[in-house]
């Protein structure tokens, strides 16, 4: 398990406010500031995604909306298919990994005719079965889900589909609690042993998305398997909108690549009971009796 390098993705979501100018920003800064391997949106059809009593309630958080109801705030949001494909040839020319997460199965079928590397669908839609069911079928890349609010059951539901569509090689299961920001004694990392002893095998890979603070605890969650490492992230914590406070800044996600890739050299063992490096201190140092 050790010598799987992490893969890691910067989450940016919907936290570009719905200027391109922004997301712009977000690619750039996450390709050469820190390093990670990709970074991800989000891809919703509001008026498919949401019931019409839904799309025509208020923001629970009226001070993080950017529209009179919740329909037109997450239209506010929202990228078109050609503004994705911009998006993803600005990665491509950064030297980063595009990818989106699909909500509803419009949006599926959309981000599916950009021939993304990868696509991801979010703890809240890993049950919209015939959604999967159309991209087992129709898309060809790696479909990376998370098993937030989630129960043992619906995880099995999921697994089996890809296993009898013959595309489980293709899916990476994530841990997640899904929450904003979730304090460390609900993020229960143990599960990923769990998931490893359950699914490794029948899918690609392990990972694990976090929502808490700072970057420890994904630190250990690489050290349990997870390959597989995706974070929020935001130009700046303080900007409008609910996801800002449960995201690292640039700063923070480029600590944690150099973290995670120094944890991935160290994970090895000995390959000489004396290493070079200890025997100059041990010439020197080592007692001896005489």
């Amino acid at each position: 398990m050790y010598n799987k390098h992490p893969f890691i993705i910067a989450e940016a979501g919907c936290n570009h406010m719905g200027q391109m100018e922004i997301a712009k920003d977000l690619i750039e800064t996450a390709a050469h500031f820190c390093k990670v391997n990709a970074i991800k949106f989000q891809k919703r059809c509001p008026k498919e995604l949401l019931t019409p009593d839904q799309y025509h309630a208020p923001h629970p958080d009226p001070k993080n909306s950017f529209g009179d109801t919740y329909g037109e705030h997450r239209e506010f949001l929202e990228f078109d298919v050609d503004q994705h494909a911009q998006l993803k040839k600005w990665c491509e020319e950064a030297g980063i990994i595009y990818s989106t997460s699909v909500w509803d199965l419009t949006s599926a079928k959309e981000i599916t005719s950009l021939h993304p590397q990868f696509i991801k669908i979010p703890s809240a839609c890993n049950t919209h079965f015939e959604m999967l069911q159309w991209l087992c079928d129709n898309y060809i890349g790696e479909i990376q889900l998370s098993f937030g609010m989630t129960t043992k059951e619906e995880e099995e539901q999921v697994v089996q589909l890809f296993e009898k569509n013959g595309r489980a090689k293709d899916l990476i299961l994530y841990n997640c609690t899904s929450g904003y920001p979730v304090p460390a004694q609900d993020v229960c990392l143990l599960e990923i042993t769990r998931m490893r002893t359950q699914y490794e095998g029948r899918v690609k890979a392990i990972g694990f998305s976090g929502h808490h603070l700072g970057i420890d605890v994904d630190v250990a969650a690489y050290t349990l398997g997870a390959e597989y490492i995706e974070r929020h992230y935001t130009l700046d914590q303080t900007w409008k909108g609910t996801d800002h406070a449960a995201s690292l800044e640039p700063d923070g996600i480029r600590k944690l690549v150099r973290s995670l890739n120094a944890v991935h050299e160290a994970l090895t063992y000995k390959t000489e009971e004396i290493l070079p490096i200890e025997q100059i201190q041990r010439n020197k140092l080592k007692y001896r009796k005489y």
